[in-house]
């Protein structure tokens, strides 16, 4: 009787044990026999149950096997097990001062080898003579092993405060895999690099930037496509086909890149009521799932174009949307045992229909504040004028949304409720210079209607100011004398005599 053969030494003994003593208690020998069959087995030569070669055991250590499992009722084969050692994962050879020194030594260089650990040890105890005997390389290994010592991939080549940051954190947290339980309920997205150059008009060889969005539960990928250069323009660009493509998600996860936290991406990203999640600094793990999408272009999608010579970006772009659409979303993943294509479809989803390009372009905004001004009723956005109405004459500061770049729609919103008023035009003073300019209209408001008054019948008021009146009237109800001293002026007949004249 042998054990399993992915079975421990322990578990092999044991096995081996019972074998031997096992028919004794399946036909216990007569009264007065036992030893008899005792000496018989012990005679025997059995096969070694670790190493194989042939071995004999004395009747002493057969009849205590044979006692040990006679006397337990629901499993024999455990009580024959090896006993475990008292001091297993203790270490006893190594002293205080090793532990310290091992320890520190790891603190500083996680990235280090349990071989190159212990060389550094035997260096140190030359130097030392309290580390002195230095255990084996084994005995080091062990120890790092009980202590949850591994050796860690440096996350980055970075010697920053946010890579140790992060580093620390991975040694404290635990990594857990997750999926998302809706369809559309959390989208990835990312950039890549591409390992393939593509030619420009211009003649020049470029790396193209490839966009990616990814369903979490699904792994399905909504929409890729390449761009010349990651910024948030092209960020949109590729968010708002994907929108319209699948629908709008409810949660999204990208990197901190600036392209991905820009202001009209974040903004534009909480109008749709899309929750925007971004991964830990130096955490590219968290994104993992997008990170296999990567994997997947470059060893199969670039793979299959290293023949082209002059790729071109369009070129490029139609093979990746060929490839995804009939390859990858219709392939049976590893993970899920279905084809991204049909667990999308299958649900359950929490998807919301997606507005069309005019609201998304709208909602990709960034909202920022200008100051009117007053003498030409214009404010003005990155060295450029913008005619406000002169039904808002009267508001000094204007929120105002708009794309960095595309001035083309710049929109004036209400500051309380974020609803959109109008849009705002440049400047046209070629045709200002044609003196044509409309009466004013009367300002708005939502609360108070506005008031016609005719000026003609408006008389203008004269005399001491009624405030000033009510001070002299106060003053002289005092009773108090002047606080001044009058004095009289010059007679008419004696005027000032002339600073110029001598005389």
């Amino acid at each position: 009787m042998s054990g399993p053969d992915n079975a421990s030494s322990h578990e092999h003994w044991a096995h081996f044990r019972f074998s031997v003593v096992g028919h004794l208690l399946a036909a216990p020998p007569p009264k007065g026999s036992l030893r008899t069959e005792l000496k018989r087995l012990a005679a025997r030569k059995w096969r070694h149950p670790v190493s194989g070669e042939p071995v004999r055991f004395g009747l002493s250590t057969i009849e205590r096997w044979y006692h040990r499992a006679r006397k337990e009722r629901q499993d024999p084969v455990r009580v024959l097990r090896r006993k475990v050692r008292k001091d297993l994962g203790s270490q006893g050879s190594m002293s205080l001062a090793i532990r310290q020194a091992l320890i520190a030594q790891y603190a500083g260089h996680p990235s280090w080898t349990a071989l190159l650990h212990h060389a550094n040890l035997v260096a140190l105890a030359e130097e030392h003579e309290r580390l002195r005997p230095i255990p084996s390389y084994s005995t080091i290994q062990r120890f790092l092993k009980a202590q949850g010592l591994r050796k860690r991939r440096r996350l980055t080549s970075r010697q920053t405060e946010g890579a140790e940051r992060a580093e620390s954190r991975l040694a404290m947290r635990e990594v857990r895999s997750y999926e998302a339980e809706y369809v559309n309920g959390l989208w990835h997205w990312d950039c890549h690099h591409g390992s393939h150059k593509v030619l420009t008009s211009r003649g020049e060889w470029i790396t193209p930037i490839l966009f990616g969005v990814l369903d979490d539960r699904s792994r399905l990928a909504c929409h890729l496509q390449w761009y010349l250069a990651e910024n948030a323009q092209n960020i949109v660009h590729g968010l708002s086909q994907a929108f319209m493509r699948r629908g709008l998600p409810r949660a999204a996860m990208s990197d901190n890149g600036a392209a991905m936290c820009a202001a009209e991406v974040a903004e534009g990203l909480a109008r749709l009521g899309i929750l925007h999640e971004t991964t830990l600094p130096y955490s590219p793990a968290q994104n993992g799932k997008i990170e296999v999408l990567w994997a997947n272009v470059e060893g199969r999608l670039l793979a299959m174009l290293e023949g082209v010579t002059d790729l071109t970006l369009d070129r490029l772009n139609e093979a990746t949307q060929a490839w995804v659409e009939l390859e990858y979303n219709r392939k049976v993943h590893s993970q899920t045992g279905q084809t991204p294509l049909a667990r999308f479809l299958a649900g359950p989803a929490v998807t919301r229909p997606s507005p069309d390009g005019a609201a998304l372009r709208l909602a990709f905004t960034k909202t920022e504040t200008r100051t009117q001004r007053i003498s030409d009723g214009t404010l003005v956005i990155d060295a450029r004028r913008f005619e406000v109405p002169n039904c808002y004459r009267h508001l000094t500061r204007l929120q105002v949304r708009y794309a960095s770049w595309d001035l083309t729609q710049v929109h004036l919103v209400d500051e309380r409720t974020g609803n959109v008023l109008c849009r705002l035009y440049p400047q046209d003073k070629t045709h200002n210079a044609q003196g044509i300019r409309r009466p004013l209209e009367p300002v708005a408001s939502r609360r108070v209607e506005p008031v016609a008054i005719d000026p003609a019948s408006v008389t203008p008021a004269t005399g001491i100011a009624p405030l000033l009146a009510q001070l002299m009237a106060q003053r002289t109800a005092t009773g108090l004398p002047p606080a001044y001293l009058p004095k009289d002026e010059l007679p008419n007949d004696n005027p000032p005599p002339d600073e110029g004249d001598d005389t």
